[in-house]
């Protein structure tokens, strides 16, 4: 049975609370690293931290099952594979041992400071109901 608007509402917005959470979760992270990094020189504080980032960003699909069931076709799958490509990409980091791609994951290119990140845009996207 198709979800009424209300409901779809509320789930989206459900949704975009708990990657705004989950984005803020990184943002610490990143931060902490870069004091680890830049204040104290600690390269192994700073390539944990990294990690830690990376594997937050791995257990996104796992950790959105229990919210998926409330979206229905295209867009629920617009989002688990969203969400994958977050995690395939922070999997791809870890398997390399890559640093510098830990650190740029959620970061396109063209990134200024002061702008969203991918996962913050998202968050955003799936509250304003522009995934799917």
């Amino acid at each position: 049975m198709p979800a009424t608007e209300p409901d779809a509402r509320k789930g989206r917005e459900a949704l975009g609370h708990w990657l705004d959470e989950m984005a803020a979760a990184v943002r610490d992270i990143e931060h902490e690293a870069e004091q680890a990094l830049h204040r104290n020189e600690d390269q192994d504080a700073y390539r944990d931290l990294m990690r830690r980032k990376a594997q937050l960003l791995t257990s996104l699909p796992d950790r959105v099952r229990d919210l998926l069931p409330q979206f229905e076709g295209r867009e629920r799958d617009a989002i688990a594979d969203r969400l994958s490509r977050f995690a395939s990409s922070a999997s791809n980091a870890l398997r390399i041992d890559s640093v510098f791609y830990m650190s740029a994951l959620l970061y396109p290119e063209d990134y200024a400071p002061g702008q969203p990140n991918d996962l913050e845009s998202f968050a955003a996207a799936v509250r304003e109901g522009r995934v799917g």
